[in-house]
């Protein structure tokens, strides 16, 4: 990878130009022509290295979604895991190292659609599901430094969630279903969004701004796949920790610099008594684990009971689709 690519890829995950031409303003920057810049991300598209470029929406702001797990017998996990693929609603879907060898994250518009999903897994597959939706994030950012042996994007400020959910309109939801699966890579993206839906090209960049701006959308930027981007290994520890401790581990671990992602979930006993979760990607084993050690002492962590799941296949890997055409209203979240 040159050295342009680099900084285009590692720079641009976030702060996406909210202007018309905002690629423009990322090929100045990078002194580059912009036709040869929207050919190098449309390549690199192609070949995987970029999943999109746009929105990474915030956990069950739009619609509403969970991680889940299924402990599938070993000769059946290939076959199960093509059913799984296979559903829209899943986004992500990969085998990692543990009795419960299944773990994908469905979404959906609302409670009702994701539970029929779920639902339809479950029949087609004469297995369970373990659902374990979100009860608090402590750090979302799957950003990732390309300069650094494990993957997490640094100390990124973690903006608070507003008290009062922002309330979404038709021509919002309109917009969420336009950009779910990426910007348009043309010189003037926001104006074929616009034009798709029906509205001027600056209502569009004033509707994304105040989606950003109440954190609705985490970030919007370039959003790449960890794993062609040499990010090997990933590793999902969960521990469990007292119910009145939660918050302020969870906190920890979430300011720490040192993960990707931190949450609480539920526990779901007797089978999983964990209720503390984070995500670790690094170019190999090693990093992960020498990470993870230094987080455990850094928090504190080192006598809680803690498993830790490293991923071995990864079966689908899309952005999230929270919207079907023309949501009637904002789901409730989960």
């Amino acid at each position: 990878m040159s050295d342009i690519q680099l900084s285009l890829l590692n720079d641009f995950q976030r702060g996406f130009p909210l202007t018309s031409t905002p690629f423009d303003v990322i090929a100045q920057r990078l002194g580059l022509d912009v036709e040869a810049l929207l050919a190098t991300l449309r390549r690199l598209t192609r070949e995987g290295v970029v999943s999109r470029v746009g929105a990474v929406f915030r956990p069950n702001r739009v619609g509403v979604s969970t991680l889940a797990a299924m402990a599938v017998p070993q000769g059946r996990l290939d076959a199960v895991a093509r059913l799984v693929s296979a559903r829209p609603e899943v986004n992500h879907n990969y085998e990692r190292e543990h009795r419960f060898n299944l773990w994908f994250v469905a979404a959906a518009a609302n409670p009702a659609q994701l539970e029929q999903a779920l639902h339809a897994i479950e029949r087609q597959s004469g297995l369970a599901v373990m659902r374990l939706p979100m009860v608090q994030d402590y750090h979302i950012d799957l950003g990732f430094d390309l300069r650094r042996t494990v993957g997490h994007g640094g100390r990124q400020q973690q903006k608070a969630a507003p008290s009062r959910p922002l309330a979404l309109d038709a021509l919002d939801y309109a917009l969420v279903e336009a950009i779910q699966e990426g910007l348009p890579l043309v010189a003037r993206p926001y104006a074929e969004v616009a034009a798709f839906i029906g509205t001027p090209e600056a209502d569009v960049l004033i509707r994304l701004g105040r989606l950003l701006d109440h954190g609705v959308i985490k970030r919007l930027g370039i959003v790449v796949r960890h794993h062609e981007l040499g990010f090997r290994a990933n590793a999902m520890a969960v521990w469990n920790i007292p119910d009145q401790q939660v918050d302020e581990f969870g906190r920890c671990v979430g300011a720490s610099g040192l993960v990707n992602l931190c949450y609480q979930r539920p526990r779901r006993l007797p089978e999983w008594p964990y209720n503390l979760f984070c995500m670790i990607h690094g170019k190999d084993r090693a990093a992960v684990l020498q990470h993870l050690d230094h987080l455990r002492d850094q928090c504190g962590l080192t006598d809680f009971p803690c498993e830790v799941l490293f991923s071995k296949r990864r079966f689908k890997q899309t952005g999230a689709r929270y919207v079907a055409a023309q949501p009637k209203a904002e789901a409730e979240a989960t």
